[in-house]
């Protein structure tokens, strides 16, 4: 592995209603990623538990001090001396509220990062499903990046996938990889998935690392699935598809600086003027956005 290349593989899982059984699984198939190579391995949002009704869920999340799923996986990412990546776990903050938090674990099993989900998936949707994320979770406030060997990375979840603002923020802090560890609906995920996360890597001339929820879970919620690696082109250079598993690829980053130099819209970005209308339509207002 030379600096700049390196494996990367994201674990597709279909998390249940049981933080055990779903970091036994995880456990798995990140052994089946170090074994193929991996030096960086991303697992889903909401790798520990899978469940929507709230009662049920604080009755089993726990604080981070005591969460034995990232104590576990704090001891895998030892052993196998690489990055783990754990897409969120639900955290309990207080008896009323949890964090949708990313932890990214190093090879020496310290976390070097952590990262609350900023935006929140209150929405309904045409075939009545209703979501009200902020009834039980904590927004975050804060972007954040962390320096790996091989590049910088960019931390989000989710629904942070609809808002290209916190992306470009990322990118022009020096992101070059943009991890987007995901539990999509089957709806949402048909329509959008796969543009939005190419649209990401091609603004930004990023790679694009997303693990992701896939399939029936026992809560009765269908996700998408189909894990992503996208190239700073816009290519997908691997993919899942509904069932658990690994999906992975060799990551070269000199590409991102050749996407770059094709494209260097990063340089190119400016500050403007909004125009506004006025209540009379030959007026216009101009509001100037903050330097």
């Amino acid at each position: 592995m030379s600096a700049g290349t390196f494996k990367a593989a994201m674990i597709q899982m279909r998390s249940g209603l049981d933080p055990a059984a779903n970091i036994d699984a995880v456990i798995h198939m990140i052994g089946e990623a170090k074994a193929a190579g991996a030096d960086y391995v991303q697992t889903p949002e909401m790798t520990n538990i899978m469940e929507v009704k709230r009662e049920r869920l604080f009755a089993t999340i726990v604080e981070e001090a005591t969460d034995t799923s990232l104590v576990t996986l704090r001891e895998l990412a030892r052993k196998f001396g690489i990055y783990v990546h754990i897409g969120s776990l639900a955290i309990r903050l207080t008896p009323e509220r949890a964090a949708n938090r990313s932890f990214l674990i190093s090879p020496q099993g310290e976390i070097i990062a952590r990262y609350d989900k900023i935006h929140m998936f209150d929405v309904d949707l045409a075939n009545g499903e209703s979501y009200r994320e902020s009834r039980n979770y904590r927004p975050g406030e804060q972007a954040v990046l962390c320096d790996l060997p091989w590049g910088r990375l960019g931390l989000t979840i989710c629904y942070d996938l609809r808002f290209p603002a916190l992306y470009r923020a990322l990118a022009e802090a020096g992101a070059t990889m943009l991890a987007i560890p995901s539990a999509f609906t089957q709806q949402t995920g048909e329509a959008h998935w796969h543009a939005l996360n190419r649209a990401r890597a091609i603004e930004n001339g990023c790679f694009v690392f997303a693990a992701a929820q896939g399939g029936k879970h026992a809560n009765g919620r269908d996700t998408f699935g189909h894990s992503l690696i996208v190239d700073p082109w816009g290519r997908i250079i691997a993919e899942g598809g509904t069932e658990p598993g690994v999906v992975m690829a060799e990551i070269d980053l000199t590409q991102v600086y050749k996407a770059r130099a094709r494209i260097p819209s990063l340089q190119h970005g400016r500050r403007f003027e909004i125009v506004e209308p006025m209540a009379e339509p030959t007026h216009l207002h101009v509001v100037r956005r903050p330097q």
